[in-house]
């Protein structure tokens, strides 16, 4: 924690709790907002479903969680169809989970983002789900036809063995560096999002991707940041300080550097008749951040966690995931 970060945690509430208020923080001054500045990135989640339960997972997606159902592939073509027709100059689409292969539209779903001409990110584990003849088949194909249009970013929390299976279960890095092997023989564009969970120095955890790396002959540069992301760690219990206006000014961030400045993520709840945008890929259970059904919606909400589209920084994973950690799920 720096000098700063501990200053705004350390001082007297006005009353309300952190987080609650917001147009205020619990000192009693004016919440920081992000406004959208242009939808570079539209991120889609396929379902909170997935082949594995890790221990911190950021949206607790697990082989039993279907709070965030299936998304349809005719779903997801009412948004892309709105990003044409309204010439919103969207570039890339994003998918992530749970696990994106095991949504059983997921391939159809692929194949059209990619024949409409977008740039594509698929976040996946490669393990199980991924590995199967018929995914990998339509992979092949894919890649064939659109290159490097597409990128799947591959969870590999740590470069040992040891730590990224405390995390994910025993025998899933094993399983993870075979998925990987695949891609890579295969001249698939990937990256790497691994997590500093474990308090390691960034220089001395690229290093030791690095030679994990060079050892399985990737074509990754781990000193390269969009290459290799090591994303920080989040926790709602842990204390973190609120984001206010002038925080802009003290930490020499500029709030169009966020990632709800240029991205918006969609959703399917369970039993929900319609998908329902979001400000990001991290907060997807709190109603409170619901941003309507269309992409225009989303663009003026007002009201509650939004002003004319802003997004007011009213959850601890704003602070320390985007402002304070630096993080960024899109490219």
């Amino acid at each position: 924690m720096n000098k700063f970060e501990k200053e705004l945690t350390t001082r007297a509430p006005i009353g309300i709790e952190k987080f609650t208020d917001p147009d205020w923080t619990a000192k009693g001054e004016e919440r920081a907002q992000v406004p959208l500045v242009k939808l570079e990135t539209l991120w889609f989640n396929t379902g909170t479903l997935c082949n594995i339960e890790c221990v911190n997972c950021y949206i607790e997606s697990s082989p039993t969680n279907d709070r965030l159902s299936y998304i349809t592939g005719q779903e997801v073509a009412a948004f892309l169809d709105e990003i044409e027709k309204d010439r919103l100059g969207t570039h890339e689409i994003g998918f992530t989970g749970g696990e994106p292969f095991m949504n059983p539209q997921f391939l159809a779903i692929l194949e059209d983002t990619l024949q409409r001409g977008f740039k594509v990110l698929v976040l996946t584990n490669a393990m199980k789900p991924m590995q199967r003849k018929k995914v990998k088949k339509a992979l092949l194909d894919l890649q064939a036809r659109f290159g490097e249009q597409m990128t799947l970013r591959i969870s590999l929390d740590h470069y040992t063995s040891k730590l990224h299976d405390t995390e994910r279960g025993e025998g899933s890095f094993d399983k993870a560096i075979i998925g990987i092997d695949w891609l890579s023989q295969n001249k698939f564009s990937l990256n790497i999002a691994g997590r500093t969970m474990w308090n390691e120095p960034e220089d001395k955890e690229r290093l030791g991707y690095a030679k994990l790396i060079s050892a399985q002959n990737w074509s990754i540069d781990a000193q390269n940041h969009e290459q290799l992301i090591l994303f920080p760690e989040m926790d709602e219990k842990s204390d973190v300080p609120e984001i206010t206006n002038a925080c802009w000014g003290i930490l020499n961030i500029r709030p169009e550097a966020m990632m709800c400045a240029t991205s918006r993520m969609v959703i399917k709840r369970r039993g929900a008749d319609k998908a329902q945008i979001v400000p990001c890929t991290l907060i997807a259970y709190e109603d409170a951040f619901d941003m309507g059904h269309e992409l225009h919606e989303a663009a003026n909400a007002d009201g509650g966690m939004f002003a004319n589209g802003a997004v007011k920084l009213c959850h601890p994973y704003c602070a320390k995931f985007c402002v304070l950690g630096g993080g960024s799920c899109s490219v």
